[in-house]
C-alpha cells in the first residue's frame, strides 16, 4: 500500500510539472494558433539558467525568478521578429521554422554549458522528507505539487476572471472587432507567447531538483506536453489540468508496474478519448 502511495505521489508531481508546462503550450497553440515546436526548448533553457543562477548566487528561488523573465523577454523577441510574419501563412510554415529553432537552442545549450548531464541542487530549505499515509515522501515534490495548483489558479485569474483575459479572449474570437475596439491585439499576442514560455522555463527550473538536466531533454518532454494538450482541449486550462493528471498518473503507474507499455497506454489513453471527444475533453468545436 504504502508503495501504491508513493507512485500515485510521484505522478502528481510528475503531473504538475507537465500541467506547468502545457499551460503556456495550450496558451500559444491553442489560443494563438501558433504550432510551437520549440516549447520544449523554453523548458530546457529554464533549467540551465536555473543551473548558472544558482552557481552564481546559491539562491534556487532566485533562479526560479530569473529563468522565466530571461525566456520571457527571448520568446517576446521571438515572437515579434518570427512569429507574427507567419500568423496568416500555413500551420507547415510554423512548424518548419520552430523545429530549426529547436537544433538551434540545442546547440546554444552545448556551446554554453557543454554536453554533461546536470541536475540542480536541492533547495536545503525544503529538504527532508513527510509522512504522507504511512508512506515517507521528499518534501521537496509536496511543494512542487501545491506549486503547479497555485500557479494553474493564477493562470485561471488571469485568463478567465480579468480583464486582460477578456481582451485575449476577444482577440482571438474577431481581430478585426478587437482592432476595432482599441485593443493592441500585436503587443497582447506578444505577451500571451512570452507568458507560454515562461511557464515552460518556469517548470526546467522546479523540475531540476528531481529530473536530470542534459541537452535534448526538451524533445523527450515536448510530446507528452503535446499529448496532453490534445487531450484536454486546444486552449482549455482546465482540459490541460485534467489530461495532465492522467497522464501524469498513467505513465507513472505504468512505469512502476508495466515498464515495457508504459508509452503504449498514454497512446491508448489519447487514442480512446479522440474517438470518444475528436476535439479532447473540454474542447471546442473549431478552437484555436
Amino acid at each position: 500500500m504504502e508503495s501504491l502511495i508513493t507512485h500515485l505521489l510521484n505522478g502528481l508531481v510528475y503531473s504538475m510539472l507537465l500541467f506547468i508546462l502545457s499551460a503556456g503550450l495550450s496558451l500559444i497553440f491553442g489560443l494563438m494558433n501558433v504550432v510551437n515546436m520549440a516549447h520544449g526548448s523554453f523548458y530546457m533553457l529554464g533549467a540551465y539558467i536555473g543551473i548558472t543562477v544558482v552557481a552564481w548566487t546559491g539562491n534556487f528561488w532566485l533562479a526560479a525568478l530569473v529563468a522565466p523573465l530571461v525566456a520571457g523577454v527571448v520568446g517576446a523577441g521571438m515572437e515579434r521578429i518570427f512569429f507574427r510574419p507567419l500568423y496568416k501563412r500555413p500551420d507547415f510554415d510554423q512548424i518548419i521554422l520552430t523545429f530549426g529553432f529547436t537544433f538551434v537552442f540545442i546547440d546554444v545549450v552545448k556551446w554554453i554549458w557543454g554536453v554533461d548531464i546536470q541536475n540542480l541542487a536541492l533547495p536545503q530549505s525544503i529538504g527532508g522528507g513527510i509522512q504522507v499515509f504511512g508512506a515517507a515522501f521528499p518534501l521537496y515534490r509536496l511543494v512542487l505539487i501545491g506549486v503547479g495548483l497555485v500557479l494553474g489558479l493564477l493562470v485561471w485569474l488571469l485568463l478567465d476572471r480579468s480583464r486582460i483575459g477578456a481582451m485575449v479572449r476577444a482577440s482571438v474570437d474577431d481581430r478585426a472587432m478587437a482592432v476595432g475596439l482599441g485593443i493592441n491585439v500585436g503587443r497582447l499576442f506578444t505577451g500571451v507567447f512570452s507568458l507560454g514560455v515562461a511557464l515552460a522555463a518556469f517548470a526546467g527550473v522546479i523540475a531540476g531538483p528531481i529530473m536530470s538536466i542534459y541537452p535534448g531533454m526538451d524533445i523527450d518532454i515536448l510530446i507528452p506536453a503535446f499529448i496532453v494538450v490534445v487531450i484536454g482541449g486546444m486552449g482549455s486550462l482546465r482540459g490541460a489540468f485534467v489530461s495532465s493528471i492522467l497522464i501524469g498518473e498513467v505513465d507513472t503507474l505504468g512505469k512502476a508496474y508495466f515498464p515495457s507499455s508504459a508509452m503504449f497506454l498514454i497512446y491508448l489513453l489519447m487514442v480512446t478519448v479522440l474517438l470518444l471527444r475528436p476535439n479532447g475533453l473540454f474542447g471546442i468545436r473549431d478552437a484555436r
